[in-house]
């Protein structure tokens, strides 16, 4: 399991109000690299920014014809982005192995030059920051997308939605809306905002549940439950996570550390509820607690 001392290093680095992001997903690698070297990846991460930092300086408005209402200079940065990351380094997404748990872990997205749309879009906003262009994430429902905003004082209105999973593929609303439809069913409403900027921890959370969801398919329950420790160091009310690290230490047969964070679900969830699911869960996990109950105390 991990220490401690690694949550709450961790807890610093999710939670500071700088914009450096790739240390605390560089941290959450160490579940599976314990001695993984962050250094070297953050350094690499510089020497991305510096290579193409001059390039973005020097585009002006020469990348091709932005779209109406886009800032001709942050098109032109965007698509140099686009080609050194995508075409020159050869980033790609992995659709053919979308599940595999690497494609979470951004030591490993570094080296692979592969992973899913979060990670892809992390290593994205990492790059551009360090190159002088602010990109910021979209928390879009089933695909994470990058938004570059426009600059103030500047008359332009539209920012520029990019999906780094497909090469940096610039999106209109139409293709926002069609993306929507995939991910979330034709009931879905289309928000232009677009749900806003997503926090630091919001990202963190999302690459956490996505590496959580892979643990939990292959059956790799003491990664998954490392996971969940992370996961309620940055997002402590999330009780849905008390009661699955209860579940996976019953799995374990750590049956004192299961009794404790079941009982503690059964106080937090809440005690009514109209769904007939909600309701057999709750009476299924209150079956565990009076199970383990009789279990823990035979051993004493």
């Amino acid at each position: 399991m991990v220490t401690p001392q690694f949550v709450h290093s961790f807890t610093r680095a999710a939670l500071s109000p700088d914009s450096d992001i790739a240390t605390a997903a560089l941290m959450i690698a160490r579940i599976e690299y314990p001695t993984l070297d962050i250094g070297a990846y953050l350094d690499r991460l510089d020497t991305l920014g510096r290579v193409v930092a001059p390039r973005m300086a020097a585009a002006g408005g020469g990348a091709g014809v932005a779209p109406p209402r886009v800032d001709p200079s942050c098109y032109a940065q965007v698509m140099l982005l686009n080609d050194y990351l995508f075409n020159e380094l050869h980033f790609v997404g992995n659709e053919v192995h979308y599940d595999d748990p690497r494609n979470s872990l951004l030591n490993e997205v570094m080296d692979r030059r592969t992973g899913i749309p979060i990670t892809l879009a992390l290593l994205y906003m990492e790059v551009a920051r360090r190159a002088g262009l602010h990109v910021e994430g979209i928390n879009f429902p089933g695909h994470f997308l990058l938004r570059c905003p426009p600059r103030r004082g500047q008359p332009y209105s539209e920012g520029l939605i990019i999906d780094a999973f497909h090469g940096g593929a610039i999106l209109s609303e139409d293709a926002c809306r069609e993306l929507l439809r995939r991910h979330a069913g034709d009931e879905a409403v289309y928000d232009s905002g677009l749900q806003g900027r997503a926090t630091k921890t919001q990202i963190l959370v999302r690459m956490l549940l996505n590496l959580k969801r892979t643990y939990v398919q292959m059956y790799s329950f003491p990664q998954a439950r490392d996971v969940i420790e992370l996961l309620l160091a940055v997002a402590p009310s999330t009780i849905n996570e008390i009661r699955d690290r209860g579940l996976l230490a019953y799995h374990l047969k750590d049956f004192s550390a299961a009794l404790r964070d079941l009982q503690q679900y059964l106080q937090l969830a809440p005690k009514t509820s109209s769904d007939d699911d909600d309701r057999g869960e709750h009476e299924q996990i209150w079956e565990h607690v009076k199970s383990l109950r009789r279990h823990v105390a035979s051993l004493n």
